[in-house]
C-alpha cells in the first residue's frame, strides 16, 4: 500500500495564526497545509499580504495546496466572479495551487435540471480565470441533503462534458462522500481528500453534520479506514488533509498530540 501523505486544513486549529498553524504543521513532519477565508485568525480575513503567507510557507517549506473556499460557487453572479477573481488573485500570489469550490447549501437550487445548469455555468465561467492564473478548481461536493451538489458523479460529467479536467478536479470528503451514499470514488480525478470521523454513537447519520466531525480514531463511524484504502487501491496518491469542524477539537490545548494519535492510527492501519 502507498504512504499516507497527510496534510493540514487550518480548520484542524482556527485559533492559530497562520504562522503558528505553519509552526504545528512542521512539528508533526507534514509539509503540505490549506488556508482559509473563513476564519478570524485566517490570513485573507484579518489582512495579511499575500506576500507575507507565502514566506512564512517558504520558512516552514510548506506547499500551500488549496484557499478553502469561493463559497456558493455554483450560484454564479457578477458578486461571485469578483470574489472568484480576488481569490484566485490570493492564491496566485501566496503560492496556493488550488482553490475550493463549495456548493450552495441552503435548500436551494436542487431540482434536476437546475443544478446540472447552474453548475455548467459556472464551471464555464470559473475555467478561464482559473487557466490565466494556473490554479486549480477543487470541486466540492457537500453530502448534505439541502445541498445542491451532492454528487461527485454529476460533478465528474460536468467537468468531462467540458473536457476541463486539466482546470478541475474533485475533493472527496470521506464525510460528505458517507453522506451523499456514493459508490463510485473517481480516484483518478480526485485533486485533494478531506478526512475527519464521527465518533458519537448517539448521531443519526441523516443527523450528522459539521460539529460532529472529530480526528480519526478506533471509534470512526464514517469507515475513514475503508475509504481510504478504496482511493489508494484505485490510484489515488494525493494528500489526505484533515479538516475537523468539533469545538472538542477546536478547543485542544496540545492538537499536536491528538494530530499525531491520528496521523498514528490511521498509517498503522493503511
Amino acid at each position: 500500500m502507498a504512504q499516507l501523505h497527510f496534510a493540514l486544513n487550518h480548520m484542524v486549529a482556527p485559533q492559530l495564526s497562520v504562522q503558528e498553524f505553519f509552526r504545528l504543521a512542521t512539528s508533526l513532519g507534514i509539509d503540505a497545509v490549506e488556508i482559509r477565508n473563513d476564519l478570524a485568525n485566517s490570513a485573507i480575513l484579518d489582512g495579511t499580504s499575500p506576500d507575507a503567507v507565502a514566506r512564512a510557507a517558504r520558512e516552514h517549506r510548506l506547499t500551500i495546496l488549496s484557499i478553502n473556499a469561493l463559497q456558493l460557487f455554483n450560484d454564479w453572479s457578477p458578486e461571485r466572479k469578483e470574489e472568484a477573481k480576488e481569490l484566485i488573485g490570493y492564491a496566485t500570489a501566496c503560492g496556493a495551487k488550488a482553490l475550493v469550490l463549495v456548493p450552495k447549501n441552503d435548500g436551494t437550487g436542487r431540482a434536476d435540471g437546475e443544478r446540472q445548469k447552474n453548475l455548467r455555468q459556472s464551471l464555464i465561467e470559473l475555467k478561464p480565470l482559473l487557466d490565466a492564473a494556473n490554479i486549480i478548481g477543487l470541486v466540492e461536493p457537500l453530502g448534505f441533503e439541502i445541498c445542491s451538489l451532492r454528487s461527485k458523479a454529476e460533478a465528474a460529467a460536468a467537468i468531462d462534458a467540458l473536457e476541463a479536467r486539466s482546470t478541475f478536479r474533485l475533493v472527496h470528503d470521506t464525510f460528505h462522500h458517507l453522506l451523499a451514499g456514493e459508490d463510485r470514488l473517481f480516484a483518478d480525478l480526485t485533486g485533494l481528500v478531506h478526512i475527519s470521523g464521527v465518533s458519537d454513537p448517539s448521531v443519526s447519520l441523516s443527523e450528522m453534520r459539521d460539529p460532529h466531525r472529530v480526528l480519526v480514531d478506533g471509534k470512526d463511524r464514517l469507515d475513514n479506514l475503508g475509504q481510504m484504502k478504496a482511493l489508494l487501491a484505485a490510484g489515488y496518491r494525493g494528500p489526505f488533509s484533515f479538516e475537523p469542524f468539533a469545538a472538542e477539537v477546536h478547543g485542544l490545548e496540545d492538537p499536536s498530540s491528538s494530530l499525531r494519535a491520528s496521523m498514528d492510527f490511521l498509517t498503522a492501519r493503511t
